[in-house]
C-alpha cells in the first residue's frame, strides 16, 4: 500500500531550499568586485587617452562610447555574456551592461527582420532603464529649479 504525502506550503518550501544549488556570496561579489573595478579602470585609462588629445568632458564621453562599441562587439561574438555568468552584477553595473542589455535581444530577434525584430525588442530590457532614467532626472530638475538650485 501507498502512502501519500500531503503538499503543504511549508514541505514545498523545504523541499525547493533543499534543491536549490548553493551558492558562494563571498565568491560572487569577490568577483563582481574584480571584474566591475577592471572595467572602471580600462574606461578610466580610455580616459586618461582620450584626454591627451581631447577636452576631460569630450575624453569621458569618447571613453564611455568606447566602453559601449566594445562591450556591444563582445556581445556579438558571445564573450560578454560569458564574463556575465561569471561576474554576475560586476559586468552588469557599468555602461557595459547597458550596451549587452540593448544588443542582445537585438541578435536575439533579428531573424524577425529589422523592424519588427531587432528595432521592436532592441530595448526590451533596456527601454524600462531609459524611460526610468529619463522621468528620474525631469523630476530632480524641476525640484531643483522650484528650490532655486539651478
Amino acid at each position: 500500500m501507498q502512502t501519500e504525502h500531503k503538499i503543504t506550503k511549508q514541505n514545498y518550501k523545504d523541499y525547493v531550499f533543499n534543491k536549490m544549488p548553493k551558492s558562494s556570496h563571498w565568491k560572487n561579489m569577490f568577483w563582481a568586485f574584480i571584474v566591475g573595478g577592471t572595467i572602471c579602470a580600462i574606461g578610466q585609462g580610455f580616459i586618461e587617452l582620450y584626454s591627451i588629445w581631447f577636452s576631460d568632458q569630450d575624453a569621458s564621453i569618447l571613453a564611455s562610447s568606447t566602453l559601449v562599441l566594445i562591450a556591444a562587439i563582445m556581445t556579438g561574438f558571445g564573450v560578454y555574456d560569458q564574463i556575465g555568468r561569471f561576474a554576475g552584477a560586476g559586468s552588469t553595473i557599468p555602461i557595459t551592461g547597458f550596451s549587452n542589455a540593448v544588443v542582445s535581444p537585438a541578435l536575439e530577434f533579428r531573424t524577425e527582420g529589422y523592424i519588427y525584430g531587432v528595432g521592436a525588442k532592441m530595448f526590451l530590457v533596456a527601454g524600462p532603464v531609459i524611460v526610468n532614467g529619463v522621468t528620474i532626472s525631469v523630476i530632480v530638475a524641476l525640484i531643483c529649479m522650484v528650490l532655486g538650485v539651478l
